[in-house]
């Protein structure tokens, strides 16, 4: 991020920029629209047709979800790219958001390739509209790193639980009584309303994210072939995918690009090491971020199973009569479970706020990889729990609070380990770094989503007894890589110097 030379507006509202309540309300509206469609993708794809799905089954569903959640996260960095050497901050949220909402009424045309074309789009806009929104705001309090740009950044982050926590609520409503192309259509006006309010109060930004930090002239020209060139050709490898020109199998696409992640991610990390020209401190700190980029992989691709394993779970096996005299299948929608996180992250994260400053004064406060440790520990509980339901299943279906329980244990996991990955990366980063050390963050966060995509696939294959074995296996996988992150603390502590 460039702020020289930015000149934040004075204009305020509440103490606080008037360009904050710009972005919030474009971030709620993006988040609406993204949390809206998530919510519906695994329930649709697996649909039968007369149910107006597309009778996918649960594996396919699987690879494409992950597929789709893990391009959203890694094309930030791209997004990022465009907006620094391009576009700027918010020319890269205008264009964004458009692109988003022609995603999103893609989807809601009764064609199969539209249906695929529409979930490209989304990526794209959103890789080129997330990042970037909160570059702005970090750019609007540029002379501020007090108590007002902390508290500027917790309204924010509200907008981005409200938008989540109402989109499965009227997305899910609209499915049931009217279809899921009504719903996508929904998610589109969302986008659309919010894109273009952003245009309408862009003023209140003043400079901030105006103009890219590539001043005019032969390397932005360079830049602007690069991007032209290598957009026109993964659009015709795209198209040559959609119309079956190359024949394309989800689950092995799904898996080479996990691959790649991982082999991106350890060159990266190698080269960083080796030729970045680092001290053996900052060396150090890189080997910590490394492992963070680990424990993220695996903590998100338990957590990122909401919307697919979970989502199925809900739908199939978990009783849904509660207000169900309202609805003409007699069952409230399974979509509204996924509002379950947003609401208590609203709710638990002062609580958390608090508590780490109060064991803090008591020198009890844990370490940043204590924390990561809590929180794989806390995800693989979750599992355990659902395990267990899953196994009563078998039987008949099950009370929503298993649902609730294993969404509050993993809502208390996200509060431990997702804040505070993002912040000590950006404190361990050497500078000149910084920005492609949080790149790594989004590709772990990128290489969960395509794992929970894959694994929540073959956990919807399966009946109750079988399923129940597998989330077993999940609660392992985080509670076993929670101990080693704990043995790993006292080790991690001291390469960053910790002394708590």
């Amino acid at each position: 991020m460039n702020t020289a030379g930015t000149n934040p507006p004075a204009e305020t509202w509440f103490g606080h920029p008037k360009g904050l309540f710009t972005a919030f309300m474009t971030e709620m509206w993006e988040r609406f629209s993204y949390y809206g469609i998530r919510a519906l993708l695994m329930l649709f794809m697996t649909a039968a047709i007369v149910d107006g799905g597309l009778e996918l089954s649960a594996i396919e569903a699987g690879a494409i979800y992950g597929l789709y959640t893990g391009a959203v996260y890694l094309l930030a960095l791209w997004g990022g790219w465009v907006a620094d050497r391009l576009l700027g901050q918010q020319s890269s949220i205008f264009w964004g958001g458009l692109v988003i909402a022609a995603g999103n009424f893609s989807l809601a045309v009764p064609l199969t390739e539209f249906f695929y074309l529409g979930l490209a789009l989304i990526a794209v806009g959103t890789g080129l509209l997330k990042p970037n929104v909160s570059t702005i705001v970090g750019e609007l309090y540029v002379n501020d790193s007090g108590a007002r740009r902390d508290a500027g950044f917790s309204i924010f982050y509200m907008g981005i639980n409200i938008g989540a926590l109402i989109a499965p609520l009227i997305t899910g409503w609209v499915a049931a009584e009217f279809g899921y192309r009504a719903a996508f259509a929904v998610a589109g006006v969302a986008i659309a309303l919010g894109t273009f309010q952003f245009k309408f109060t862009s003023r209140y930004l003043g400079e901030a994210g105006l103009h890219p930090t590539t001043a005019p002239g032969p390397e932005r020209d360079r830049v602007r072939k690069a991007f032209w060139i290598s957009a026109v050709i993964v659009t015709l490898i795209g198209m040559l995918m959609l119309f079956g020109v190359i024949p394309v199998n989800a689950e092995q696409l799904a898996d080479i690009t996990g691959n790649a992640i991982v082999i991106m991610a350890v060159a990266f990390f190698i080269y960083v090491l080796l030729l970045g020209g680092l001290n053996r401190e900052e060396k150090k700190r890189v080997g910590v971020i490394a492992v963070f980029f680990v424990a993220a992989a695996v903590f998100f691709s338990g957590f990122e199973q909401a919307g697919s394993s979970l989502n199925l779970f809900a739908r199939d096996y978990t009783d849904r009569s509660f207000l169900g005299s309202f609805f003409s299948s007699g069952e409230h929608p399974a979509a509204w479970y996924q509002s379950i996180n947003p609401i208590m992250i609203i709710v638990l994260s002062p609580m958390f706020a608090w508590l780490w400053v109060w064991l803090a004064k008591r020198n009890l406060e844990p370490s940043a990889p204590g924390k990561f440790a809590l929180g794989l520990v806390q995800m693989g509980l979750g599992f355990g729990v659902i395990a267990f339901a899953a196994k009563l299943a078998i039987d008949q279906t099950v009370a929503p609070s298993w649902l609730l329980l294993t969404y509050l244990l993993h809502t208390t996991a996200e509060l431990c380990l997702s804040p505070i990955g993002l912040s000590n990366i950006t404190k361990l980063a050497p500078r000149r770094f910084v920005g492609m050390m949080m790149g790594t963050w989004f590709m772990g966060v990128s290489l969960g989503n395509l794992i929970a995509g894959r694994f929540g696939g073959e956990v919807g294959a399966a009946d109750p007894a079988s399923m129940s074995e597998k989330f077993m296996s999940v609660m392992w996988w985080g509670v076993v890589a929670g101990i080693i992150m704990l043995a790993l603390t006292p080790w991690l502590k001291k390469m960053t110097g910790d002394a708590r």
